[in-house]
């Protein structure tokens, strides 16, 4: 008999799970973090093509790449063939390229399979597609797996959000994207169950008489629900919805309307050059490829001219000191901070840059405030297509990190009554449920 695990890829952390009929096990494939059970959704790869996942492939970025020494070397990266009128020319281009930067930084892997217009990324002289890099994730989380289990593991059921985009095409691109990457990195059966109804199935383990429940899960990525009779022979999803808004919005949302006056906006004007670095800043994936020297030049220029001289420095440090990682889980830190605290300070110091900002929870909610009218409408909209009203519903479940946050509880509870509402655990209820599916199939 094939052993089968449950696997939650998650936009910021993934888990695995067995489960033997009556109890799930939570696999801790990541000793070095706080909870082993709980895998950071991070990939290093470096100039050598050594990979890395989780808080090892963190410890290896900060080891290898901060306050690092950068050495640019131009390179031929193609032509341009112009034909227009009676003119015809050839143009070289070329590129300026770190040759002692040691490795890539991946991130929010799983958002790469939703987005129909990115193809891909090159590492080096490797060419890396959506695809690649999930096969690549999963081929190390798998061996993680069978070396807490000490056996093979040949078949796993993989959750996936309700909606991984909006085109029916590119949802169905998605799932085979990632089905195939999952057959790439040796699962030799592969499922797919929703994450929302993968929560329900960990929350009926629970219960002991029929009830009408709702998932909330509200992660890193997107939101999904589900409604769903649980605790019956017959167990029947009524409704399932979605919408792509997340964890990572609010983070970069708090960025744009709290953290960019650190690095010169509002400070600089007439200097497009410049603010294109400063509107880049909320972007992890583009900050760090603007470290190049005509962006040094051009940032010591204004410097020396007096130019927000403070501020630029800030963000020369933050680009060329390689510290974009650092500072976006500072800004998430304290993001999860508020869902318990009314305020909470979010803090880099390093070379150049002294960032000290204090944040309220009523800070927060204004700048986030425009996601709840979304937020709201397709969990309306997803209770209409159910064919119930607010009181059928016997019990609202919370999953996903961003559940958390006090505005979206006090929305369900406002809806509900705050007497249903009722918080699952955030990171292991999605992959305990898939477990459970994995199981039974």
């Amino acid at each position: 008999m094939s052993l089968k695990v449950g696997i939650d890829f998650g936009t910021s952390n993934s888990g695995v799970a067995v489960y033997d009929g009556q109890h799930v096990r939570l696999l801790p494939v990541d000793p070095k973090n706080v909870l082993p059970e709980v895998i950071k959704t991070v990939l290093y790869i470096t100039r050598e093509y050594r990979c890395y996942l989780g808080q090892e492939a963190v410890e290896a970025y900060y080891r290898d790449n901060v306050n690092r020494q950068r050495r640019f070397v131009k390179q031929w990266a193609g032509e341009i063939d112009y034909r227009g009128a009676d003119m015809h020319y050839v143009r070289d281009i070329f590129v300026y390229v770190d040759e002692l930067k040691p490795g890539r930084l991946l991130q929010y892997l799983k958002t790469a399979l939703r987005k129909e217009s990115y193809l891909g990324t090159k590492i080096f002289e490797k060419f890396y597609t959506p695809g690649d890099l999930a096969k690549t994730y999963l081929t190390l989380l798998k061996q993680r797996a069978e070396n807490v289990l000490g056996e093979k593991i040949d078949a796993a059921t993989l959750g996936r959000p309700v909606k991984f985009s909006e085109s029916p095409e590119q949802d169905k691109k998605a799932e085979e994207t990632l089905r195939q990457a999952a057959h790439e990195a040796g699962f030799k059966e592969v499922d797919f169950e929703f994450e929302p109804i993968a929560a329900a199935l960990f929350y009926e383990q629970k219960i002991s008489h029929p009830e009408n429940v709702l998932i909330f899960d509200f992660g890193g990525g997107t939101l999904d629900i589900a409604i769903m009779r649980l605790g019956d022979n017959t167990r029947e999803v009524y409704a399932s919805g979605g919408v792509d808004i997340a964890g990572s919005d609010f983070d970069r949302t708090i960025i744009e309307k709290r953290m960019l006056p650190h690095f010169g906006y509002g400070q600089v004007k007439h200097h497009p050059e410049i603010m294109e670095m400063i509107h880049a800043v909320p972007d992890w994936m583009a900050l760090p490829e603007l470290g190049t020297p005509i962006n040094r030049n051009i940032l010591e220029k204004a410097i020396q001219a007096k130019i927000a001289p403070v501020r630029l420095k800030a963000l020369e440090g933050l680009i060329y000191n390689d510290l974009a990682f650092t500072f976006y889980n500072r800004v998430e830190a304290g993001k999860i901070a508020l869902s318990k605290e009314g305020a909470t300070v979010i803090s880099l110091e390093d070379k150049n840059i002294a960032l000290w900002d204090m944040y309220t929870r009523h800070q927060f909610e204004s700048d986030i405030r425009h996601y709840l009218v979304d937020v709201e409408k397709v969990l309306l909209d997803t209770l209409a297509k159910s064919r119930l009203e607010p009181g059928q519903i016997d019990a609202v479940v919370k999953t996903g990190g961003s559940s958390n946050i006090p505005l979206f509880t006090e929305m369900l509870a406002r809806i509900f009554g705050a007497d249903k509402v009722k918080a699952s655990s955030a990171f292991s209820s999605v992959v305990a449920g898939l477990a459970i599916k994995a199981f039974n199939k």
